[in-house]
């Protein structure tokens, strides 16, 4: 019964939202309830995107050769967790965002002149974290953040230096795209920390957003019928 509440009100709310913005989402002409209490797990597909330059991030591992140079060449750096790394004679490079290709021309520019006549560097990715969540709303540290091994969402929170002072817990949205699918679901922080239901796990490429009532409106018709949820609320978003 309570689960077909939730879908009757989530159903009344189809017209309401239906030309609504989310942040980042676009525009909905359609929502469908999902009839689970889990978000699906994202496929590979949806993990490692194609046809994509990579970008440096924080903690990659890097090999950087200068040509001809013995004492510049095979030098292993890890970006640190801002994206910088330390190369010998050009210094401290900010080095998140670039692709190898531009991290090589920044090297090149430091280097040349005054240290080496006509450099010629390389830079290959060693190791990488590419797998990356997006934690946003009012956590203390709102950024891009690496997926290492399993995360939860009360990890995922955590790792963002946890929830501010006035944080809603109870409003926390998690959008994940599944076989090319937009979806999203809605949950309870404090509900998960009593043990209500489990910590859903996240993954690479969903969006995180704490207490956040524009990502919250979409689910408010559902909230009116049933302001207490003892499950999460899961649904497809469609794009126009």
């Amino acid at each position: 019964m309570r689960k077909l509440l939730i879908l009757l009100a989530l159903s009344s709310a189809l017209s309401a939202c239906g030309s609504s913005q989310l942040g980042g989402v676009g525009s909905m002409s359609d929502i469908k309830v999902v009839d689970s209490d889990v978000l699906p797990e994202p496929t590979r597909v949806d993990l490692f995107e194609q046809n994509r330059p990579y970008l440096i991030g924080p903690f990659d591992k890097l090999t950087i050769d200068v040509f001809g140079i013995e004492e510049l060449s095979k030098q292993e750096v890890q970006t640190d967790a801002g994206g910088r790394i330390s190369f010998p004679l050009a210094g401290i490079i900010d080095a998140a965002g670039k692709t190898p290709g531009e991290l090589e021309e920044e090297i090149e520019g430091r280097l040349r002149g005054q240290y080496v006549r006509d450099p010629q560097v390389t830079v290959n990715l060693q190791e990488t974290v590419s797998q990356v969540i997006t934690i946003d709303g009012q956590v203390r540290e709102p950024g891009l953040y690496p997926v290492i091994g399993k995360m939860t969402l009360m990890r995922a929170v955590a790792v963002a230096k946890g929830t501010s002072e006035f944080a809603k817990l109870n409003d926390v949205v998690i959008f994940r795209t599944v076989n090319g699918q937009k979806m999203a679901a809605l949950y309870n922080l404090k509900s998960i920390r009593r043990g209500v239901y489990n910590d859903p796990e996240v993954f690479a490429n969903d969006v995180v957003v704490v207490g956040d009532s524009q990502a919250r409106r979409l689910f408010k018709d559902a909230l009116q019928v049933l302001p207490t949820l003892s499950t999460p609320l899961i649904y497809f978003l469609q794009n126009n």
